[in-house]
Order: C-alpha cells, then structure tokens, then sequence
C-alpha cells in the first residue's frame, strides 16, 4: 500500500498536483484520500480557498482512483465532466478530499468526491466521470 502511494506520489512530479501540492494518502480500490494546502497556490485574492484548486483536487483524486483499477498498459484514463458544489470555506492550512467509486463500468467510471477541512468542516461536494479508453496499438 505505501509503495502505490509512493508511486502515485511520484507520477506527479512536475505536474499540476506537484505544484499544487497534492498528495496522495490513501489509495485502495475505490477508495482515494489525498491533502492540498490552502495557501498562496491555492486561494483566490480574497485569501480563501480558490473552487477551481479543489476541482483540480477531485479531478486529480478521481483520475488516480481510476488509473489504480486499470492496467495501464492497455488503457489510460481521461476525466470527461466534473461538477462541484462548494457549500462551505475554512481557515485552516490544509483540505483533504475524499474520493468513493460510485460507478465501474467496462469504459467509464464515476467518482464522488467530498473535499473537508481537517475539522471534518464540509467545503465541496464533486462528481467526476472517467473514461477509460483503450490504447491502440502503434
């Protein structure tokens, strides 16, 4: 287990995730857990946590719930629609998203995806479907 989060960890280096300082804690099938700060990459200019950061999050957690229940030698995975309702805010230095497979289908996935302050305070609720699309053979 801590050798997939080491390596979930380090496939996003140099990414989106690195520079917003995701990581990933917990990654089981159907089960993904991973903290961002909330801090000068994430907030937007009234100093509270930017919406478009904990989309960014979900999507991140969904898509590595996905590629994990994949080979991925054979397939790769792509988020198609994401949705989110940011029902609160916190003034704490972290949020961690939750993710849950709600769907697995043979070439979609769907994920929710609840984003909390380390207080269990509610921030958003997300939605992401993943397609699962089949590398072609060169």
């Amino acid at each position: 287990m801590n050798e997939t989060i080491t390596q979930a960890n380090k496939l996003c280096r140099d990414t989106l995730m690195e520079h917003l300082g995701i990581q990933f804690t917990e990654l089981s099938a159907g089960h993904v857990v991973a903290t961002m700060p909330v801090d000068s990459r994430t907030v937007q200019p009234m100093r509270r946590l930017h919406g478009g950061a904990t989309m960014a999050l979900a999507e991140s957690i969904g898509s590595a719930g996905s590629t994990f229940l994949v080979d991925i030698e054979k397939f790769q995975i792509l988020g198609v629609e994401i949705s989110g309702s940011h029902v609160g805010t916190t003034s704490e230095n972290e949020v961690i998203g939750i993710g849950t497979l709600i769907h697995k289908g043979k070439t979609s996935h769907v994920w929710e995806i609840v984003v909390k302050d380390k207080h269990d305070k509610l921030v958003s609720i997300c939605r992401l479907t993943c397609r699962i699309i089949a590398i072609k053979n060169k």
